[in-house]
């Protein structure tokens, strides 16, 4: 079989057919990259370039409140900020984690409402300049494109509101938070629809949702029938009546979510959190004809060189049959990945994720 571009590869994966080899799509941490680049790698260098990788073009648009960007203090080691959402947040420069959250402007229902009655569509919130550079690029070198959306439990809680206070408010008052997901979702579509009729298309819709944390969810079936799948389904819908695919990413154990998720048309998911209690080959053994699996090779792994190649070497094999499966680890890729580990790691991935 001849080498096929990243864009081939992809939708033979989501036509669940054999391609040249699985896809690779991952993201290290910056700090991963700042090692790596301490360790030879150029740091004029795409990482992706680097390794022969796959590259996927992406699309984002701006759904926020527009609130102002501040720096509140920065030192050596981190920076607090404000952000478009009104959080203040702790990022550090040097370490791979998620940012610590230290505040946030929205706090109730009625700076809720302030905050919505910024998010207006404006087509400015579209970076045309961007996509007027790198479009063409993108299929030129036939990448695979995906459009980014910003909206659902994840977002809401982590990056809006604060996690206690929306989970409280999803039993006392889940109009507010049922009017977050409508508003959030409606702006990005409108806006996606624009890019869209403006010639700038795209192969998938993806979008960040964790509902899951260590062996148990944030909230009942029940609770996610009611708020969540409703407007999952409708990103899902919304791009199926426009020949695209969905994939959400949602990090933890959300087992109990999958069979709904199929149920509504969902065609990817990542990450398949091992750690968190998903096991990415069950899933496949049950769910491989319908969804595309992506990710679910164990981060913990990744600094042991031995145990790494043999979990490539148990899971590939078993991911890969029938097509459907995007190889990546099961969050990001960890900072204490030496540079050369790495080489070694995507050496046994093209080996074992070979389809000839």
């Amino acid at each position: 079989m001849k080498e096929m571009t990243s864009r081939e590869r992809f939708l033979r994966m989501y036509q669940h057919k054999e391609a040249d080899r699985i896809p690779i799509l991952d993201s290290p941490w910056n700090s991963t990259i700042e090692r790596w680049q301490k360790e030879g790698m150029p740091k004029d260098a795409d990482w992706r370039d680097y390794f022969g990788l796959d590259k996927v073009g992406s699309i984002g648009v701006d759904n926020s409140p527009r609130y102002e960007r501040r720096v509140l203090e920065e030192t050596d080691e981190y920076i607090i900020h404000t952000t478009e959402w009104g959080a203040t947040l702790k990022n550090w420069k040097h370490k791979g984690s998620v940012p610590e959250f230290l505040d946030f402007r929205i706090k109730d229902y009625e700076k809720w409402l302030d905050a919505k009655s910024r998010m207006t569509f404006d087509e400015s919130r579209i970076p045309w300049d961007y996509l007027k550079e790198n479009y063409p690029k993108w299929v030129k070198e036939d990448l695979w494109i995906s459009a980014n959306l910003w909206f659902g439990f994840d977002v809401s809680h982590s990056w809006a509101v604060g996690t206690e206070r929306f989970l409280m408010a999803m039993i006392d008052e889940p109009e507010w938070c049922t009017d977050m997901y409508e508003r959030y979702l409606e702006l990005d579509l409108q806006l996606l629809e624009r890019v869209w009729d403006a010639g700038y298309h795209f192969h998938e819709i993806t979008w960040p949702n964790d509902m899951g944390y260590k062996k148990s969810q944030f909230f009942s079936m029940n609770m996610f029938r009611k708020m969540d799948k409703p407007y999952i389904k409708r990103a899902v819908d919304w791009a199926h009546e426009r020949g695209v695919y969905a994939r959400m990413h949602s990090c933890g154990d959300i087992n109990p979510f999958v069979p709904e998720l199929i149920e509504i048309g969902m065609d990817g998911l990542n990450p398949l959190e091992v750690k968190a209690g998903m096991d990415p080959v069950f899933l496949k053994e049950k769910y491989g004809d319908k969804l595309v699996f992506h990710g679910g090779i164990n981060a913990v792994l990744w600094d042991q060189p031995e145990a790494i190649k043999a979990e490539i070497n148990r899971v590939i094999p078993k991911m890969k049959e029938n097509g459907g499966y995007i190889f990546a680890s099961d969050h990001s890729i960890p900072e204490n990945v030496s540079l050369e580990d790495f080489k070694g790691i995507i050496t046994e991935v093209m080996k074992a994720g070979s389809y000839q």
